[in-house]
């Protein structure tokens, strides 16, 4: 009897203590203690948010920075391949080269000249400019006496009286006897177009500053100040003369303004040059909308706590409809291939414990079979690459790692060469000896290019039949040669008797190709070089390393060609 009326009580106190009762006792639990957290915690929020703020414009700054530093990058390299030309060819070639080689995915270059020694413009990618003397400006002088890159402060072009910058490398840099510049001139309206994400932003005033103080570029809102010295303007003259005689490239410095506005000034000086990128923020603005979202907050707040004391006799049903959103939300990061995904079943209530228990038993078998089909197809994947005779890449396998190789030598500007290599007569070894003798064959070759590949941190493969590859990324087409050289003594080495053979013995044939990636190329023209060369080293008699042409000349593609 004792158990039974325990068992009744216990029943009444479970429909006492329903869903409506226990969100209205949470309700009063909760208002007193929230409304004290919330007060507290306003203040907090609001000077986190002025801190993020600070921390985001800052990023921002170092963002433009070196979108701007990829710009002057991008004009030192430019100038230092003009150079380059100027130094190796005479001022008629050097000029008709210059003019065909700007390019027009750098449109923040206006024009690139070469100028003499005593500061005539010789050549220019504009015509107007020729025959100008730019002897007296500090930027042309100063790159003769470091004989390094050198990057101007504001002017007025001479040509054209436009504002303009300009930068300078001397050819002396790479040519001592040869004292002439090549100059280029840097269009400001794209330095301007970098700064665009500040604009629209309350209280932030950004800018783009030489050595003197003189703005070089800014938002289209503040457009009319570029040119203009700031020293005219006392607060943005307060807050350039901070930036500049900072010691530091990078940085953040708070200040009251003489106008009595607490601001945050970050500042980024431009790698390569004397500019510096400044960020000005006006906490005042900035955080305007953080205090009316607080003043918003708290009339928030006695609304939320009057509806939940009202709504807990009437928002049970709360509890039924979160846990299927729970379980719904659940299913569709499941569907979405979120595999982790599970239903904490800690949340629920009993009545929908196994709905949460079968759905995570199903996910965790779908999210295991998936593994088992990921794992599967990463296997068939390197078995399609690789040939399974001689233990090296394949044809197909091969070219995705030409295709990788050569983007990543456009991307650092290095040489890429490559190596062709065929078994000589090997037909008639296969005559001779018959087909599983000259599989061997192409396995011990395989063996010996692997460990050649290793050695040169090249990658060898099977391109077909009898015919092997070695393509050996940052090598020149001298060392490339070499290794060549390498692999026909190593293959001679074996040894293996090959009676049908001028050599007595198992000999190949190399071709060597080599070329400095660029946009104008594609990969099939190495390998179109390397069998051209192969091609060669067979009339040669066999046995023979050739590289791609006896009389090295480099075709406006970069490619190593036959004189």
């Amino acid at each position: 009897m004792a158990g039974v009326t325990f068992k009744r009580n216990r029943v009444k106190l479970k429909k006492l203590l329903g869903i409506r009762a226990r969100l209205a006792m949470l309700a009063v639990l909760l208002v007193g203690p929230l409304m004290f957290e919330r007060v507290r915690s306003l203040e907090d929020i609001r000077a986190r948010q002025i801190v993020a703020a600070s921390e985001q414009y800052a990023d921002i700054t170092h963002h433009s920075a070196e979108t701007q530093r990829e710009v002057i990058s991008s004009v030192e390299t430019m100038l230092k391949s003009a150079a380059y030309i100027r130094a190796a060819s005479g001022i008629g070639r050097s000029c008709e080269i210059l003019r065909a080689s700007l390019p027009a995915n750098l449109p923040w270059i206006r024009s690139i000249m070469l100028v003499s020694k005593e500061g005539v413009v010789q050549c220019s990618t504009l015509n107007a400019q020729v025959g100008l003397n730019i002897g007296d400006r500090d930027y042309f002088r100063k790159a003769q006496e470091t004989r390094d890159f050198v990057f101007s402060d504001y002017l007025i072009g001479k040509s054209n009286n436009r504002p303009i910058m300009m930068a300078a490398y001397p050819v002396s840099a790479i040519n001592p006897d040869e004292e002439s510049v090549a100059i280029a001139g840097i269009n400001l309206d794209w330095l301007s177009r970098i700064m665009a994400s500040f604009s629209g932003r309350p209280g932030i005033s950004a800018l783009l500053i030489d050595s003197t103080g003189v703005v070089l570029a800014a938002p289209p809102e503040q457009a009319g100040m570029i040119g203009q010295p700031l020293g005219n303007m006392p607060l943005l003259s307060a807050i350039t003369y901070k930036a500049l005689s900072s010691n530091t490239d990078t940085g953040s410095i708070s200040f009251t303004a003489t106008d009595g506005s607490k601001r945050v000034v970050s500042f980024a000086r431009i790698p390569g040059t004397q500019s510096r990128l400044v960020v000005s923020v006006d906490e005042a603005s900035v955080t305007a909308a953080i205090n009316r979202d607080i003043r918003t907050a708290y009339l928030q707040l006695g609304f939320v706590c009057l509806f939940v004391l009202l709504g807990a006799l009437i928002g049970a049903e709360k509890l039924i409809i979160k846990p299927i959103e729970l379980m719904t939300g659940m299913a569709k990061r499941f569907g979405e291939g979120d595999s982790s995904a599970r239903v904490a079943r800690s949340r629920l209530p009993a009545e929908f414990m196994p709905l949460a228990r079968a759905f995570n038993v199903m996910a965790a078998q779908l999210s295991r079979r998936e593994r088992e089909l990921v794992a599967t197809n990463d296997r068939l994947t390197v078995m399609a690459s690789i040939d399974m005779l001689s233990g090296l890449a394949n044809r197909r396998g091969f070219q995705s790692r030409l295709d990788f190789e050569w983007m990543k030598a456009q991307q650092y500007q290095c040489e890429l060469s490559l190596l062709m290599i065929d078994v000589d007569h090997f037909k008639l070894y296969n005559d001779t000896y018959g087909h599983p003798e000259g599989d061997a064959c192409l396995t011990r070759i395989g063996e010996v290019l692997s460990g050649i590949a290793a050695d040169t941190m090249g990658f060898a493969g099977r391109y077909g039949g009898e015919e092997f590859c070695l393509l050996l990324p940052n090598t020149t087409p001298q060392r490339a040669l070499e290794i060549g050289e390498m692999v026909r003594a190593a293959v001679q080495g074996l040894a293996l008797p090959h009676a049908t053979s001028s050599h007595q013995t198992v000999t190949v044939s190399v071709g060597v190709a080599g070329t400095l990636p660029s946009g104008t190329q594609a990969p099939g023209e190495l390998i179109e070089a390397a069998d051209a060369a192969l091609y060669a080293a067979k009339h040669r008699g066999r046995n023979a390393v050739v590289e791609h042409g006896f009389a090295r000349l480099v075709d406006k593609a970069g490619m190593a060609l036959a004189g």
